[in-house]
């Protein structure tokens, strides 16, 4: 249980971001104008071979909404919920591209909410373009040779190219 009472106004957007889409800049800027605060919370993963380590995707993420003061960026590790507690968070925002996605996030809702009672999971659609992007396609697409603009925010797809143009 939190321990002192949760700020009603703070949401946390967990997720890889591993690059930040399009459809995430919908969620978020949507979540900006719903919650006072909206965290973007960059889950660091050992286990996974990211294209962009979590310094990284924060850097990008913070550059795409510079303009934006609403909106912070971290990273952190271990339950969601741990974090929301100490963030003292009252909602989880996250996004559902299709029905596909429904059941694990049914699932994660319920194992938070068991986990903490308190917080809140608020689940959001993004704009019916953005609908079947993922990260994961999108860095497919990209390192196959195909065409990523429009998908990815400007500054994400330039620090696509330059990370491809370091690669041996």
């Amino acid at each position: 249980m939190l321990t002192s009472p949760p700020d009603g106004r703070l949401a946390i957007f967990p997720g890889s971001f591993d690059p930040l889409t399009n459809g995430h800049v919908d969620i978020i800027l949507r979540s900006a104008h719903l919650f006072e605060r909206i965290v973007v919370a960059v889950l660091v993963n050992a286990e996974k071979k990211p294209l962009f380590d979590a310094d990284e995707r924060m850097a990008i993420i913070r550059e795409v909404f510079t303009e934006y003061p609403n909106v912070e960026v971290e990273s952190f590790d271990g339950l969601l919920v741990d974090y929301a507690r100490q963030r003292r968070a009252s909602a989880i925002v996250r996004g559902l591209r299709a029905v596909s996605d429904f059941e694990y996030e049914f699932q994660m809702a319920l194992m938070n909410r068991h986990l903490e009672p308190t917080l809140e999971t608020v689940f959001m659609m993004p704009a019916e373009q953005y609908t079947y992007l993922s990260s994961r396609l999108i860095k497919e697409v990209y390192q196959l040779g195909g065409e990523v603009r429009g998908l990815v925010p400007p500054a994400v797809e330039q620090w696509m190219q330059r990370k491809q143009a370091r690669k041996p």
